[in-house]
């Protein structure tokens, strides 16, 4: 059902992604850079919290473990890491450096996976307001590498679904997270029978399914079919049998 595929370092991106890339934005907050990765041993990385608006934003900081379980995540306390500071008064167009602090080792094997939040308090409402206020929270993944050579592998199986729709199943054997935020399916022509565009993060040694319906009609006859996504770590093309 499964067949494996290596992702290919740093190839084919999308434009889009690399926008990403460059900062995150909710309200007057703006983060940069979206994620923290920590590498080579790294025990301590940092991002900039800046307000963009015209009032003091006062923001909590938080971290979570980040697992997954049956493809969906899981978040969960934790006293691995913590961030700094855990409270922040931010005056118009200033910024304030958070950092992120592991308080064990990173794992000899395998990537360890944390969710930093950056959640603002709302203020006392202004006289005679009756709306509702909204306290903006943004999240950011935290990569902490493991200690051995970095490995990708994906392993990748489709099978038909009850509801003529088709299941595609990918299983990351590798050692690290990869972000999946393309697929495409194709059978003999070269236009997609199936797709899925939203951005997914597998973990590692961890599996996600997609339930995708099929474009226009799918032989019986077709016993591969080609796979195109692409992750952050690059483009991957593989054969996929698809199972009856």
């Amino acid at each position: 059902m499964f067949r494996r595929c290596r992702a290919a370092s740093q190839v084919a991106l999308f434009i889009g992604f690399a926008a990403l890339a460059l900062g995150a934005a909710a309200g007057s907050l703006q983060v940069n850079p979206v994620r923290v990765e920590l590498r080579n041993g790294a025990t301590s990385g940092a991002v900039v919290v800046r307000n963009d608006g015209a009032e003091t934003v006062v923001v909590q900081t938080s971290i979570l473990a980040w697992t997954q379980a049956d493809g969906k995540d899981v978040y969960s306390p934790t006293r691995e890491a913590l961030a700094t500071p855990p409270v922040a008064t931010i005056p118009p167009g200033g910024e304030q450096i958070v950092r992120v602090g592991l308080r064990r080792p990173p794992d000899p094997k395998r990537e360890v996976a944390f969710r930093l939040y950056v959640q603002e308090i709302p203020g006392p409402p202004q006289p005679g307001f009756q709306g509702l206020q909204v306290a903006l929270r943004i999240g950011l993944p935290v990569f902490v590498d493991p200690l051995t050579a970095v490995t990708r592998d994906l392993e990748w199986g489709a099978a038909r679904a009850a509801d003529g729709k088709i299941k595609v199943m990918v299983r990351n054997r590798g050692n690290v997270h990869l972000q999946v935020y393309d697929i495409a399916l194709r059978a003999d022509g070269a236009e997609p029978v199936a797709g899925e565009s939203q951005l997914t993060y597998i973990l590692a040694g961890e599996t996600r399914e997609w339930l995708l319906p099929i474009d226009g009609t799918l032989p019986v006859s077709v016993p591969m079919l080609r796979l195109t996504a692409f992750t952050d770590a690059g483009e991957i093309n593989a054969s996929v049998r698809l199972d009856p």
